[in-house]
């Protein structure tokens, strides 16, 4: 929960054309709130306004426009440089830092001409480490779904094959499958619409594991409670009949990679994400544009990463070379 008590007029109204106008998620929203006043009060301390030297303990809200007229890229570059040294964060952190910076600051010059320059006009992303997502193999996902499928003594174990077939075979993010509601489900149709990364909505079709699996559940699934998070409309509830947590989805994925004899600390969540992804593109000879769509993904180079090969594939290709065997 964002407490806008603590923010400057022009951060608050920024946050709220983000919200209204940008039509960011509440997260995004969350994200950019934490982003902007963690810049601000490193702002403080670098510019000499404060003696306080821990972040938590610094007040931005007398941070007012001629200070911000003051800030130049350089002083954007000593943050980043900052967030590196002192805690440490990846190239994804600072990457996400430096965007939400220069959106703010691109309001300020365009939308309010509260600055005349914009001092992170010309600030760059730091460069990001292009690593393999890990995955399951075929084989590990099958046995997944079948320790999940046959475990008789939880007995919330029609809901939990659900979340897990639904994340092996549709590649959605942990935030899409909590957000699922019953009416989101075109059960003729097979097929269900989810809400994204930027409140984007979009369309996954469902193969006959998905829709069983979703039958079988609801055939036992009990009634939501009328809270503020829609419980009764939710597709998956927790033990107290509300709609179910990111956390707890989390749990039943770790709890069940374990039963499967897999390594949960090396397979999260967003690892059964990669798996469907991976699997669709190695065995369903799926269109890269198609899984791009079927994603989420608003650029292609973040599905590149799903269409990594492995080292059998490299040696098959090169074995395949009709000038092999002269």
């Amino acid at each position: 929960m964002i407490n806008r008590d603590f923010n400057p007029d022009y951060l608050n109204s920024f946050l709220d054309y983000s919200a209204t106008i940008l039509n960011k998620s509440p997260n995004s929203i969350k994200e950019y709130n934490y982003d902007i006043t963690n810049f601000l009060k490193f702002i403080k301390i670098h510019f000499n306004l404060t003696t306080e030297t821990e972040l938590e303990s610094i007040d931005i809200k007398d941070i007012d426009i001629n200070t911000l007229k003051k800030i130049t890229l350089n002083d954007i570059h000593a943050y980043l440089a900052f967030m590196t040294n002192t805690f440490h964060s990846k190239a994804a952190t600072r990457a996400r830092k430096a965007s939400t910076i220069r959106i703010f600051f691109k309001y300020l010059t365009q939308k309010e001409n509260l600055l005349e320059i914009n001092p992170a006009q010309n600030l760059e992303n730091p460069k990001l480490d292009r690593r393999l997502p890990r995955y399951l193999t075929l084989d590990d996902s099958k046995k997944l779904l079948e320790i999940t499928a046959n475990e008789d003594e939880n007995r919330n174990a029609k809901r939990d094959f659900a979340i897990i077939t639904l994340f092996l075979n549709c590649g959605m993010r942990l935030s899409e499958l909590v957000g699922i509601n019953i009416s989101d489900i075109e059960f003729s149709e097979c097929k269900m619409k989810v809400i994204g990364k930027g409140n984007k909505e979009r369309t996954i079709y469902l193969n006959k594991a998905c829709m069983k699996a979703i039958e079988d559940y609801l055939a036992i699934k009990p009634e939501g409670k009328k809270d503020t998070s829609n419980s009764y409309k939710a597709l998956f509830l927790s033990e107290r009949h509300t709609r179910i947590s990111r956390r707890t989805v989390q749990h039943i994925v770790e709890k069940e990679l374990s039963a499967a004899g897999l390594d949960s600390k090396k397979c999260s969540v967003h690892k059964l994400r990669h798996t469907a992804a991976t699997l669709m593109y190695q065995y369903g000879q799926v269109d890269i544009r198609a899984l791009q769509e079927l994603l989420g993904h608003e650029s292609i180079s973040t599905t590149e990463i799903y269409t990594h090969v492995d080292n059998s594939q490299v040696r098959n290709a090169v074995e395949s070379n009709p000038l092999a065997n002269l």
